[in-house]
Formats: C-alpha cells, structure tokens, sequence
C-alpha cells in the first residue's frame, strides 16, 4: 500500500486522523526541525532481525525513548536482535530507509513481522508516516493496533 491507500483505508475504515504534507524526512531530528504538530506524539521505528534472519520485528516507541536491544530480547524472549537490512525492508514491508512506519504492515502478507508498539502510546495518539516520508498522519494508537489485527498483523503493547 502506498501513501494513498493507507489515508483511503483510514477513510474507508472511519478512523479519525489528521495528515499533514512536508518535505521528505528521514530521521527524527529532521521531523522536529520542521514543527509539525503535536511533536510529544512523534514515533522512532526500529526494524529488527533476528541473529539467524528468521523473524522479523518492528519496535515503535516515543522518539525520546532510548532502546537497550539487548534487554528488550531477555523480556520477550527473542534471539539477539539486530537492524534489519534496506533490502528486507523492501521486500517485506515495501519500504524505504526513512520511511519507515507500522502502516508498512498492511504490505505485509505473509505476516512475518511482531509489531510492538510502545506501552506508552496506550489510550493517546501517535504521530507515524502513511508509508511515505512526504506526510504524518497523527491518529489513537488503540486504532492502529486494531486496524493491523484486523489486517493479521501480530501486534502487541509492549514496554520498551
């Protein structure tokens, strides 16, 4: 799904949200250089392999957050875990570096990525790219892991 099609299904699926265009961006320094709106909802998003190339993760958290890989592992059980490459990136969620966002789990279909989605964002909005780095779209994290369960995506709050 490209940028369109997500804000169609957000339409089609009567979710609230608001989408703002700008610039390409591709790190969170960049993102909070250009004053969007509602910064204390920008998510970081981590695309992790594990050491044997065999699951697949995606971590969003607050863009503050700092994240210990190797204590995440030891709580959720995972193999050592490690940045997934470019080329993973493109074949399993259609992604580009800089644009990368748990909307790419819709592109997904063979549901080999575990979402976990910061515990922190439970209940409160999310600010995330519509699998584009050209817009945010800011909507109720309760939402989007609802709209990728429905999807079949395997998502979980999680503290990170």
């Amino acid at each position: 799904m490209n940028k369109a099609e997500i804000i169609e299904l957000l339409e089609k699926e009567h979710l609230a949200y608001e989408a703002v265009e700008h610039p390409a961006i591709f790190t969170i320094d960049e993102m909070l250089s250009i004053h969007l709106p509602h910064p204390e909802t920008v998510a970081k998003n981590l695309f992790l392999r594990d050491d044997k190339k065999r699951k697949y993760y995606l971590l969003t958290v607050r863009e503050e957050k700092h994240i210990d890989l190797r204590q995440f592992s030891e709580d959720h059980g995972t193999r050592r875990l490690s940045f997934a490459s470019e080329d993973d990136l493109w074949r399993i969620l259609g992604l580009h570096q800089g644009s990368v966002t748990p909307l790419g789990l819709l592109n997904d279909t063979s549901h080999q990525v575990k979402f976990f989605l910061d515990a922190d964002f439970q209940g409160k909005q999310i600010g995330i790219h519509p699998n584009g780095n050209t817009a945010t779209v800011w909507m109720q994290a309760d939402d989007l892991i609802r709209l990728l369960k429905d999807q079949g995506c395997e998502t979980e709050y999680a503290v990170i």
